[in-house]
């Protein structure tokens, strides 16, 4: 079984009773939509979550969000195929993996494109309190170059799995009260918004807002766990 769910910013307390609920073993995969909070600190810091997750009888496919360091940018993370894609893992814990931005899988004959990664509208905050912040938040400029590339060959796409979502589907209702719009870089969700009108899928699903809810083809995600 595939399932998919929200950000968890280190909270996995509901994945791991939503395991035990419905007997899932390592060969069943948990696509967590960026912001797991498993690479938040970016070292040692982070292995105590990482052991409390050899505990979970499931394998998570994590997507990037903006509140944690990009594997690849982190030492001891390798590299293999998983799914006809990329993805990145550390050998102690090989039920954790993560997407690489741009590639392309298979899961259940599906074709499903991942492109994470967000603007964080707090930076400025946990810059002056000293709290984590990653220049490599976002997609790079190279990323959303082979994307749009690869989609103007390739346009059909069964499942979009991304961190934020296409501008124009922007959840303003649950926006932070207190951040001006304007000092937003919405860089990607622009970028998002020319990837949608390039591709023909079915659906597309995305976490960062913290809500719950469709619109159209778009299932924004935060506290539900559903099948994929």
């Amino acid at each position: 079984m595939i399932y998919i769910t929200g950000d968890k910013h280190g909270d996995f307390s509901e994945v791991y009773a939503f395991c035990y609920k419905n007997k899932t073993t390592r060969d069943d995969l948990m696509i967590v939509l960026g912001d797991a909070g498993i690479n938040y600190y970016a070292n040692e810091q982070d292995i105590y979550l990482k052991n409390s997750l050899l505990q979970y009888p499931i394998t998570f496919f994590c997507i990037h969000g903006n509140h944690e360091e990009r594997p690849e940018n982190i030492g001891g993370y390798k590299t293999k195929i998983f799914h006809d894609g990329l993805v990145y893992y550390e050998e102690e814990y090989p039920h954790i993996l993560f997407a690489k931005d741009g590639e392309v899988y298979q899961f259940n004959e599906q074709s499903v494109l991942v492109i994470g990664g967000a603007y964080s509208v707090d930076k400025n905050y946990r810059l002056q309190m000293g709290y984590n912040w990653y220049p490599s938040e976002q997609p790079s400029e190279e990323i959303k170059d082979k994307l749009l590339m690869y989609v103007e060959k390739n346009p059909q796409i069964d499942v979009v799995l991304s961190h934020t979502c296409p501008y124009k589907y922007l959840p303003r209702e649950v926006f932070m009260k207190g951040i001006n719009p304007l000092k937003v870089d919405y860089s990607t969700e622009f970028f998002l918004d020319k990837l949608e009108l390039s591709l023909d899928y079915k659906k597309w699903y995305c976490g960062h807002f913290h809500t719950d809810k469709k619109i159209d083809r778009m299932r924004f995600m935060f506290n539900e766990i559903i099948e994929f």
